[in-house]
């Protein structure tokens, strides 16, 4: 397979805590996509990752950084777009994912507000763009309509687009509980394909 577009960056991070689910094997397969049209991937699984997933002293204080988290901030900036995986639990990531971004997109890194008067923070991550990927066990349409996809509202508005990503597209997978083996290999060549596209 051959690249369609000129080769980028790429960073795929899964937050789901196990490394044998769906979930991460779609992210590996944007990923191979990615590799096999010549794009540079780096890949980060949150179940690798050691660090203390509580903001314990809000932002009152600087938490220092463990080693994992320093290597995956250097990563956000290394990349010029970012895929992040992860299944939708009571609507919305798992907890230790909250607890990396808690972490990770710190004001000085990701944000910094630059005027007492203004809600409006500059950007640090600006031009980088996004992609959200969730599995759920709901249909896509009832985690839209029903419940009002609180987890991409959030990651799409009040993390990256916050934090300058643009665009950030979405992917809803599901319901995966009830998929057969062919509809998840459906799925699974639907993300190479993105994968390769850079999408």
């Amino acid at each position: 397979m051959t690249a369609t577009h000129s080769p980028r960056r790429i960073v795929v991070l899964c937050g789901h805590p196990l490394k044998d689910s769906y979930c991460a094997s779609l992210a590996r397969a944007y990923a191979e996509g990615a590799r096999e049209a010549g794009h540079e991937v780096r890949e980060c699984h949150v179940a690798d990752c050691q660090f203390d997933p509580l903001l314990r002293h809000g932002y009152r204080e600087r938490q220092p950084l463990e080693p994992d988290l320093l290597r995956l901030q250097q990563d956000l900036v290394w990349a010029e777009h970012l895929v992040i995986a992860f299944p939708v639990w009571w609507g919305t990531p798992p907890a230790l994912l909250k607890g990396l971004f808690d972490r990770l997109f710190l004001p000085g890194f990701a944000y910094q507000y630059t005027s007492r008067s203004s809600p409006f923070p500059k950007r640090l991550l600006a031009g980088r763009s996004a992609r959200i990927l969730c599995t759920m066990d709901s249909p896509p349409w009832y985690y839209r309509l029903c419940i009002g996809a609180p987890g991409v509202r959030m990651m799409r508005r009040s993390l990256l687009g916050f934090c300058g990503y643009r665009p950030v597209r979405v992917s809803l997978i599901g319901s995966v509980r009830f998929s057969s083996p062919e509809r998840r290999a459906a799925w699974s060549a639907a993300l190479r394909r993105l994968g390769s596209r850079c999408r």
